[in-house]
């Protein structure tokens, strides 16, 4: 994990251990489904309510219809009681930090808001900076 804060920082969760959601998507990533890139993610997000959900990317044949990582683990969140994402760490096949896809920030910014925290390679940052001027709901509520 080089070049990567390891410590706990404050979030609208209180501390966040980051080696525990480190740990739960690099345990994860060795479950994914990637016959064909080879590249594995895995993905843990710590809920407001202290749970830890997980997902990993399922590769398809037609290459469109694949699933991230991200998608896995905001579905898992949904399934086990929903709630907002407080922190995100995502790994790849190396155990390193790797950012979401465009589609992905988006879908972690509509489950854990503008303050929610990711692990990057270059520490942990809002989602102001990973994503920022996002189309939300306001967005919507404008358009009305």
């Amino acid at each position: 994990m080089s070049g990567v804060s390891t410590g706990s920082t404050g979030g609208g969760g209180g501390d966040v251990d980051w080696e525990v959601l480190h740990d739960a998507a690099v345990e994860v990533m060795r479950r994914a489904y990637a016959p064909y890139s080879h590249y594995r993610v895995g993905a843990a997000g710590l809920t407001e309510d202290g749970r830890v959900v997980v997902g990993c990317n399922v590769e398809n044949a037609a290459y469109g219809v694949a699933l991230c990582a991200e998608c896995g683990m905001v579905s898992s969140l949904h399934s086990t009681g929903g709630g907002r994402l407080v922190a995100v760490a995502c790994v790849n096949g190396a155990e390193q930090p790797v950012m979401p896809c465009g589609r992905c920030r988006q879908l972690l910014w509509e489950n854990g808001g503008p303050q929610m925290l990711l692990r990057t390679v270059r520490g942990v940052v809002p989602m102001t900076e990973v994503l920022p001027d996002a189309f939300d709901d306001e967005d919507l509520a404008a358009r009305s």
